[in-house]
């Protein structure tokens, strides 16, 4: 891979996430302060994410690889995406807002896909090469949380003057960027060849549903499915949660946990080898426990380090259980099965899981609502607390040790 590509692709990488973390992170806290939505109506909005995750194999699967190269259905996508973006900018209400961020998640979903694709198109080895790039995704949205936080937009007073909107502006902006650049990327053509036939049971990666007769692997999926549901309340909850109870620059704090992200990612491998596969997920997942009783018995005054504590355990909480997993479908699925079992646990988790996750996160918050943007928190994190603990506890109990081999 050449230097001139390398740069390509990291900074597609850099725009693809910056635009991801421009907005999503403090959607919280926009949509109760700015359009007046209920807690369901923002479960609304965050499950588009889900939605769009169930839809992408469609678009990737009966597009994306069989007739166009992938490069220029990446661009086409952020241009509409600039679009959309700019509408949401400009809603008034949430009735408004929401058809144009269903729209917009169903084609950003797919783009996930698509700078992978075009990324290992261009790679002779992978397994080195993709992690120097992908990291720049990783810089992206944490630079996008801390501009934000920055220029003040999401700080108590920007907040109450409207100026959360100028996110999906930027946002935009950087689609727009990223459209137009996209047309200049390595040329990455389709993977199917034009007469080959594609069933729905390949798109959706229903072949690995075989897997599913392997005791442990079921064990598996089915807590991965059931961690989703404590995950949703992290990602719909957390910015509004701490903007709400007064913690300042949240947008910038919250980049904390793509930071851990980066850092226990370097050390999966030892943990991995050290600790076996079961003691890693585990782990993973008492995480999630922990993190929220930090977020219950934390404030924004002196007990404010349990809420960053809670933050930076982010990177033990995703690495260690969904990386964890990849290694693991990896292992189970061989060479015949791998794209389709990886296909079927994201079509599990970010799909199905967390589509039930962010409708059960704003049912319980509506339910701890005190008044206009005042919530309960304490009694609203014990929730995901205790759920994930009881998902921890059954995949110990029922998990039969095994090896599993770490391919780094």
């Amino acid at each position: 891979m050449s230097p001139k590509v390398k740069f390509q692709l990291s900074l597609m990488m850099f725009l693809e996430f910056f635009i991801w973390g421009g907005w999503f992170v403090t959607l919280g806290i926009y949509l109760p302060n700015t359009l007046k939505a209920s807690g369901g109506e923002i479960a609304l909005a965050y499950s588009t994410q889900s939605w769009g995750a169930i839809i992408a194999p469609f678009i990737i699967g009966l597009i994306a690889d069989r007739f166009f190269n992938a490069e220029r259905i990446l661009a086409v996508l952020h241009l509409a995406g600039a679009f959309l973006m700019y509408q949401m900018a400009n809603a008034t209400d949430f009735s408004i807002f929401y058809p144009y961020v269903l729209g917009y998640m169903i084609i950003y979903m797919p783009t996930l896909a698509l700078v992978n694709s075009v990324s290992f198109n261009q790679m002779t080895d992978p397994a080195k090469e993709f992690s120097l790039v992908r990291v720049f995704g990783t810089i992206g949205w944490i630079i996008a949380g801390l501009t934000i936080s920055f220029i003040g937009w999401d700080s108590e007073a920007g907040v109450q003057e409207g100026l959360l909107r100028n996110t999906f502006l930027m946002v935009a902006v950087a689609s727009l960027v990223l459209g137009l650049f996209s047309f200049t990327l390595p040329k990455t053509p389709p993977q199917i060849a034009k007469g080959e036939k594609t069933t729905l049971s390949d798109i959706l990666g229903l072949e690995a549903l075989k897997l599913l007769k392997d005791r442990n692997f079921l064990i598996f999926f089915l807590a991965s499915v059931l961690i989703c549901i404590p995950l949703a309340f992290y990602y719909q909850h957390a910015g509004q949660f701490l903007g709400e109870i007064g913690v300042s620059n949240p947008a910038g704090k919250m980049t904390i946990g793509q930071a851990s992200e980066v850092l226990f990612m370097l050390l999966l491998p030892y943990f991995f080898k050290k600790f076996g596969f079961k003691k890693t997920i585990l782990a993973g997942m008492l995480a999630w426990t922990l993190r929220y009783l930090l977020f219950a018995y934390g404030d924004a005054g002196e007990m404010a380090f349990m809420l960053l504590i809670g933050i930076a355990l982010h990177g033990i909480c995703y690495d260690f259980f969904f990386v964890s997993g990849q290694i693991y479908t990896d292992s189970k699925a061989g060479e015949k099965y791998k794209s389709a079992a990886q296909g079927l646990i994201t079509l599990a988790t970010y799909g199905v899981g967390m589509l039930i996750g962010f409708w059960i996160a704003g049912k319980i918050t509506d339910i701890y609502l005190i008044s206009e943007n005042t919530h309960d928190w304490g009694s609203v994190w014990i929730i995901p607390a205790i759920f994930a603990l009881v998902v921890f506890l059954l995949f110990a109990l029922f998990f039969k040790k095994e090896k599993v081999e770490y391919k780094s």
